[in-house]
């Protein structure tokens, strides 16, 4: 069967589009303007072209046509930043700051693909009262598309980690209707921290030392034999120290009175619990720590609790890499949206 033809916008180190080769996609080409991000993207996506360009400017757009050619683009996927969103309000939705999202729009208005996938934030469901998501869907119908949005869990389709995103879904009118695939896990059988990672070294390794002990790490080892981006941070000893006082599943609020102070947000120091799933995983290294040793995760360990296979080499210095992870869409979702996109068209 012909392969369905893909492209990624805001595409960042491509775990969308990693999700989509893996439900049977060609990805033919992932703009973003992080070049170390599009250098991990690069790597990892199977001849893909890493396009480092400004999705604002109108000529981005005559580099895509470059790229593709003559063929016909069956799907876009999109992952615009939120920070786009002008803060003066739904009724100036073509202020310049909204040219994020607004290059999204313009890019299904000229390619006319059966589908597209836009995710974002769910915060973005309920800015100004709904009025926002209410302005992109009406701009995406008007555009011919059947489109509807909803908030996804990443847990539901075997993520070890609570990261919900905001999904629009469009098919075109003459292609079907939007569906959006059925949740494969439960909470009381989600993945947990435990069943992820817990096969990985304790120590900087680019070896595995045991064998793995469950499906999911069955799944994201494959058939790699290098151990990737699994470098251990050495904590000052008075960090180390602070970790040590957070019990599994708890933050700063489980610290002794006048410690651990200089961090006093929602997210400081919280340890994973090792049963449950992950909290969101973030672009930082600094809040969230190991449910058993204390230190922040490696690279590697967030990585499998992003859903990122094993044989997925993360490029850039580790700041950079952090970001890629975290900014990341897990490939896992992203596999089961694109399956389900494939099933309608």
């Amino acid at each position: 069967m012909k392969k369905l033809l893909a492209i990624d916008l805001f595409s960042g180190c491509g775990g969308l589009s990693k999700g989509f080769i893996d439900a049977g996609y060609d990805i033919l080409v992932g703009v973003d303007n992080d070049k170390a991000a599009l250098d991990t993207f690069e790597h990892n996506h199977n001849g893909a072209v890493a396009l480092n360009a400004d999705l604002s400017a109108p000529e981005t757009f005559d580099l895509i046509d470059k790229i593709v050619g003559n063929r016909k683009l069956d799907v876009i996927i999109a992952g615009p930043p939120c920070q786009g969103f002008s803060l003066t309000g739904p009724r100036d939705f073509d202020d310049t700051r909204n040219k994020l999202y607004l290059a999204v729009i313009a890019a299904v208005k000229k390619y006319k693909p059966k589908a597209f996938i836009i995710e974002n934030v769910p915060g973005m469901a309920t800015l100004y009262k709904g009025e926002v998501k209410n302005e992109i869907l009406r701009r995406l119908a008007r555009l011919g598309y059947n489109v509807e949005c909803r908030v996804l869990c990443a847990a539901d389709y075997g993520v070890p980690q609570i990261r919900k995103r905001l999904i629009f879904t469009g098919i075109r009118e003459d292609v079907g209707t939007p569906e959006f695939p059925a949740p494969v896990n439960t909470p009381e059988n989600y993945v947990t921290c435990r069943q992820a990672i817990s096969d990985l070294p304790f120590h900087t390794s680019d070896t595995y030392t045991c064998e793995p002990t469950t499906e999911y790490q069955k799944k994201m080892r494959g058939r790699c034999c290098t151990l990737h981006n699994h470098v251990i941070t050495n904590h000052k000893k008075f960090v180390a120290d602070v970790i040590s006082l957070v019990p599994e599943g708890c933050n700063y609020k489980s610290l002794p009175e006048g410690v651990g102070e200089s961090r006093k947000f929602n997210e400081a120091w919280t340890r994973y619990h090792g049963d449950k799933p992950s909290k969101t995983i973030d672009t930082g290294h600094r809040n969230h720590f190991h449910y058993e040793f204390n230190r922040v995760p490696t690279i590697r360990e967030n990585a499998r609790l992003q859903s990122f296979p094993d044989d997925f080499v993360f490029k850039g210095s580790k700041t950079q890499q952090n970001r890629q992870v975290g900014n990341a869409v897990p490939p896992l979702l992203g596999y089961h949206l694109g399956k389900k996109i494939k099933e309608i068209i």
